[in-house]
């Protein structure tokens, strides 16, 4: 990813601080907005707001001030562009309802090939549950750290965990591709 830092003082510090959580910042951005060149205007715009607000890192833990800036760019972004996707809550009927339960034996070959029926179940999240759980699972951040970038309770954090990781355990995606799986180890006894 290319980003365009401003010259000045301020570069250097941005450089310091922020830079080595780019990748952490276009994986957060990415999941909530599941657009790669979305994503990037999403990091270049929290890349300006950092270097804006710089004042306001406090501490050590340049990671999570910034990818606290990132949600908000994204949110903003997605209010934006996509308002009705904020709208949504954690509606998991939409979950169960994205895709055919029955998928055919080709779909779920590829699926269970590369993991894409994963990245599929977990986009099809609700964006409050599907940045949780990249944060813990992709960022290995700590629950207090997550509490701080999402600016909930860390209850709310293991709460919204546990039903991230129970709707991925519903999900129609991964039902199918454990399903073709077990039929597949079967016929190879």
């Amino acid at each position: 990813m290319e980003v365009r830092l401003p010259d000045g003082p301020a570069r250097s510090r941005c450089a310091e601080l922020l830079l080595p959580h780019l990748d952490s910042a276009y994986n957060l951005a990415r999941w909530l907005s599941r657009n790669d060149a979305d994503a990037e205007d999403i990091v270049q715009d929290a890349l300006e707001r950092a270097l804006k607000y710089s004042s306001g890192l406090q501490g050590t833990n340049a990671k999570g001030w910034f990818l606290t800036i990132v949600r908000h760019a994204c949110y903003d972004w997605i209010g934006r562009n996509r308002p009705a996707e904020l709208m949504r809550g954690d509606n998991t009927d939409a979950i169960e309802a994205a895709s055919d339960p029955r998928p055919t034996p080709e779909e779920s070959a590829i699926a269970a090939a590369d993991a894409r029926a994963l990245v599929r179940a977990i986009a099809e999240l609700p964006v409050g549950f599907r940045e949780v759980l990249l944060l813990r699972e992709q960022e290995d951040m700590a629950y207090r750290d997550i509490a701080r970038i999402v600016d909930i309770p860390i209850g709310t954090v293991m709460s919204r965990l546990a039903r991230a990781r129970g709707l991925l355990r519903r999900s129609p995606l991964l039902r199918a591709v454990a399903a073709q799986s077990t039929r597949t180890a079967g016929n190879e006894r």
